[in-house]
């Protein structure tokens, strides 16, 4: 039976505008962090992962270990929309589950600032004459006409169709999610933007597709967040103390869209959302019932509405309904993004699957200072890319 697998350090920079540094330099920085919370060096480390979606192919892993240390060790590059992260740290654990090595770091990094909203505005407009060619040149493009190959406006539509199958989404529901996730980013030193709005502060921001305004979006930036994982074996060489602050990965899921019909059409964000989520409570022995706090992927107000019912943490159709009740504050009874979320700690893709992680892994081992969730003893990471692919995992709090 392959060995448990515990995260023994991770380390995220500050989320934001980073003009001084680059790539490099800021997945150096999210390393070295992770390594130091660990205890350990780069002669431990058995296999390095790095997630980059933006410089996918600059052999971005490579060049970090000249900064960082080069030890012949297999390095990988890997890209998987929003979801670059997530696939990151599931592939160092695969080595380590195959017995590989007993150590291996996952890294995620990304320069996104004054990317926009990733819209897709820089695509050539259409020709007058429309000429087949090409794998998807048998159809013309639905952007505008039948749906969207948008960032915003997926998600728009994500939301309409949930309020069309259980009921209308009243508009102050959604601008009600990012004043929570903006209030709740006050608290995190490491989150983009840490500014408190209020609903009419939000309401009377530019609409970009409704019904998220512009603060409802997510904010691409810049940042790298990285994970030091290590095998139940390993673990137990290492100090008590290391031992005590280790936090073990219960379930590491990742799914990609299974055939619907209308998948061809539009994004399917919900089917594999709900597969990854089901999947990871049975590999993981627990419910939604368990969790104490959960980082799920906000990249719209939208779509964390829609990620309550996904995740299985309201009944089907309840996600309005279970919001109202005031749950997903920080001081409700299931916290959802006390981090701040994607609309305000920042949406640097490839590093928001291990930062995540991080906003977990900290208030497991009691290390969330003033936004700590209080006896915190499992938790939950969400994301998704369109595309699509969908990482969850879940992670457990060291016995005592």
């Amino acid at each position: 039976m392959a060995e448990d697998i515990w995260i023994m350090g991770i380390h995220m920079t500050r989320f934001g505008k980073h003009p001084d540094k680059d790539t490099i330099d800021l997945a150096s920085e999210a390393s070295l962090g992770a390594l130091r919370d660990a205890g350990l060096g780069m002669p431990d480390i058995g296999v390095l992962v790095v997630g980059n979606l933006w410089a996918a192919n600059m052999g971005t892993a490579q060049r970090l270990q000249k900064q960082i240390g080069q030890t012949g060790i297999p390095a990988y590059n890997v890209a998987n929309a929003c979801a670059t992260g997530a696939a990151a740290i599931r592939t160092v654990m695969m080595a380590l589950k195959a017995g590989e090595c007993d150590t291996g770091m996952a890294v995620g990094v990304e320069k996104l600032a004054g990317a926009g909203l990733l819209t897709g505005a820089n695509r050539k407009p259409d020709a007058k004459t429309w000429t087949p060619r090409g794998r998807f040149g048998a159809v013309a493009s639905i952007d505008g006409r039948i749906g969207t190959d948008t960032q915003p406006g997926t998600f728009s539509l994500v939301s309409i169709e949930y309020g069309h199958r259980y009921g209308s989404v009243p508009f102050e529901v959604f601008a009600r999610i990012a004043e929570k996730n903006h209030a709740h980013s006050t608290l995190n030193p490491l989150a983009a933007y840490q500014k408190k709005m209020t609903l009419e502060d939000i309401t009377n921001e530019p609409m970009i597709a409704y019904p998220n305004t512009r603060a409802m979006c997510s904010a691409n930036c810049d940042g790298s967040a990285a994970a030091v994982l290590v095998t139940d074996s390993k673990l137990k060489t290492l100090s008590l103390e290391q031992q005590r602050r280790a936090v073990k990965i219960s379930a590491s899921i990742l799914t990609t869209d299974p055939w619907t019909e209308g998948c061809q059409v539009l994004p399917d964000i919900n089917t594999l959302s709900k597969n990854a989520a089901k999947l990871a409570y049975e590999q993981a022995g627990l419910g939604p019932s368990d969790l104490d706090l959960v980082e799920l992927h906000d990249c719209f107000a939208s779509a964390e509405l829609v990620h309550y019912d996904n995740l299985m943490l309201c009944e089907k159709g309840g996600a309005v309904d279970f919001f109202n009740t005031g749950a997903t504050w920080r001081n409700g009874s299931l916290p959802v993004n006390v981090s701040g979320g994607l609309l305000s700690k920042g949406h640097p893709v490839a590093a928001t699957g291990i930062a995540n992680l991080y906003e977990i892994a900290t208030h497991l081992r009691g290390e969330g200072g003033a936004r700590q969730i209080e006896g915190a003893r499992v938790g939950l990471a969400h994301v998704i890319g369109i595309g699509s692919a969908c990482g969850v995992h879940i992670l457990e709090k060291a016995a005592a």
